[in-house]
């Protein structure tokens, strides 16, 4: 959240291990630009018998004019059920809020009827309604069915359940961390949760679930319905459980959460990316799993899903810059990309493709994109336009190198893009998980270039295709290409010509990040 000119970001976190355990605690951390960061003690840590278990994921709101945060976290209770709590500030004037207070109240919610008392979690950002009272979602569970429960408060304490599901998704078990919001139909500002949800003219609705079953996290478009006391969220389109559904990310990119960032207009998003190594790894380099770059938000402006963008501050550690502009990547080309120290390095190029009109046919009706990635190698099986992309975290030999590519098709009635991260040759090491990650998007044949904006930090490839309509995330934990050993090579192995219409790249400085008082690069 934002509050009194200081961003916050509260995260699950167990100060015990690198591995998930019984006691999580709130840790807390604050920052001026979300880059550089400063952490504090923690937040809120297991003390009572409503989250003497643990203090699970949850929410911030801010009351009362931006004066009055209240955060909303779910409590593994002394009976291991879950229920849900409230927190305050210990001092408001502070914009640190180094404190905080359990309310005596607590627990506030409890598992309704229908609802299993261990999976009844993860309250939303709750919004202020036309009739003056609160309301907020909480993910749930009963039997395969997922839910995602409404309750309403007049005082941000009492809090009342609605007897009808909110939202409700059949055979995917648990709806964790939902995130319910407004985003507006035109333009890339983003809205206070709080909007006028009414005003369909100006606002679309988005529904985040995090699923548990397939640990990715879905969003759904629609529409926030109320007649009377009857509240839900109808989505445009239901879940389908196949590639077709829209997500935020198509790798690691799990339990995220959105907020309003009042001092600029924005709505930013956090996903947490986990590890692809093994726990032991984990436990001996002390952590595990880290946030990714945060990103703004809004509505594409084709109304059918949503546009993802690193935020602006991000290029406050932009170093040497390196720019390409008109080279030809004829048929099994590879061009390394030099002068930067490509295992941190922010890379942005445009991609242009003479003859739209000569893709191979594919019906992607059916077709799962991810199998279809890995079965282009690397991306070194040959198509009529495509494969063409990057090779990131590359060894000089290129026996290791992770590779993020698209490759074109014609389809019935439009023309469709293939993008892949593929991380089968990411390390020489086995013990890893390898997973080839892709999704298909439509291609306007008119437009003849397509973007690919990748971040690349030692063990994470964020990359964000076509202007940001498609992002895919992979954690890779290279052998060879370390340090300064790393290299960055732009490639084309389709039959067709792709010229490079413009590419600039940043070394990336380090992000100040320590404890308050011992601030260091990391």
């Amino acid at each position: 959240m934002y509050y009194k000119g200081v961003y916050h970001l509260f995260y699950q976190h167990n100060p015990y291990a690198a591995t998930f355990g019984d006691r999580i605690v709130w840790a807390h951390s604050v920052s001026y630009d979300l880059i550089n960061w400063i952490h504090l003690n923690n937040a809120i840590e297991p003390s009572e018998p409503f989250d003497i278990n643990s203090c699970w994921s949850g929410s911030a709101t801010i009351l009362e004019g931006g004066e009055k945060p209240f955060i909303l976290y779910t409590g593994i209770d002394e009976n291991k059920h879950q229920v849900q709590n409230l927190a305050i500030p210990k001092n408001a004037s502070d914009p640190f809020l180094r404190e905080w207070i359990k309310l005596p109240q607590n627990p506030v919610m409890k598992p309704p009827i229908g609802v299993e008392l261990n999976n009844f979690r993860d309250p939303s950002t709750a919004w202020l309604g036309n009739d003056g009272k609160w309301r907020v979602v909480v993910g749930a569970q009963n039997g395969d069915q997922g839910k995602v429960i409404l309750y309403h408060s007049k005082d941000f304490v009492d809090w009342k359940v609605d007897s009808r599901p909110f939202f409700a998704t059949d055979n995917t078990g648990v709806c964790e961390c939902p995130d319910f919001f407004p985003v507006l139909i035109k333009g890339e500002n983003g809205v206070d949760t709080s909007f006028d949800h009414q005003d369909s003219n100006f606002v679309r609705h988005v529904m985040k679930i995090s699923y548990l079953s397939r640990l990715h996290d879905y969003y759904f478009l629609g529409n926030y319905n109320v007649f009377g006391d009857n509240e839900n969220f109808v989505p445009d389109v239901k879940f389908t459980g196949t590639s077709s559904d829209l997500r935020y990310d198509y790798g690691k990119f799990y339990a995220s959460k959105s907020f309003f960032d009042y001092a600029k207009n924005r709505r930013i998003l956090w996903g947490w990316v986990n590890e692809s190594d093994s726990t032991q790894d984990d436990i001996q380099k002390g952590w595990a799993g880290i946030q990714s770059i945060p990103r703004q938000i809004w509505l594409d402006k084709s109304g059918k899903r949503l546009v993802q963008w690193p935020i602006e501050e991000i290029e406050k550690l932009h170093d040497k810059q390196v720019s390409i502009s008109k080279e030809n990547l004829l048929s099994g080309s590879t061009l390394q990309v030099s002068g930067i120290i490509a295992s941190q390095v922010d890379v942005e190029v445009v991609f242009e493709i003479s003859e739209v009109e000569s893709a191979e046919w594919l019906d992607p009706k059916g077709v799962d994109p991810q199998i279809l990635c890995s079965k282009k190698e690397d991306g070194s099986r040959s198509g009529k336009i495509g494969p063409f992309g990057l090779l990131a975290l590359a060894s000089e030999d290129l026996r290791e190198q992770t590779s993020v590519f698209f490759q074109i098709y014609k389809a019935p009635n439009r023309y469709v893009g293939l993008m892949c991260s593929d991380q089968s040759r990411s390390s020489l090491r086995d013990d890893l998980d390898k997973t080839t990650y892709g999704t298909f998007f439509d291609i306007d044949p008119t437009q003849k270039t397509i973007s690919l904006r990748t971040l690349i930090d030692h063990s994470i490839v964020e990359s964000f295709g076509d202007e940001g309509r498609i992002c895919i995330t992979s954690r890779v934990y290279p052998s060879l290409a370390i340090d300064k050993n790393a290299h960055l090579f732009v490639f084309n192995n389709g039959i067709q010509t792709i010229q490079i219409s413009k590419l600039n790249a940043w070394s990336m400085k380090q992000a100040q990040i320590g404890y308050e008082g011992n601030i260091s690069c990391v």
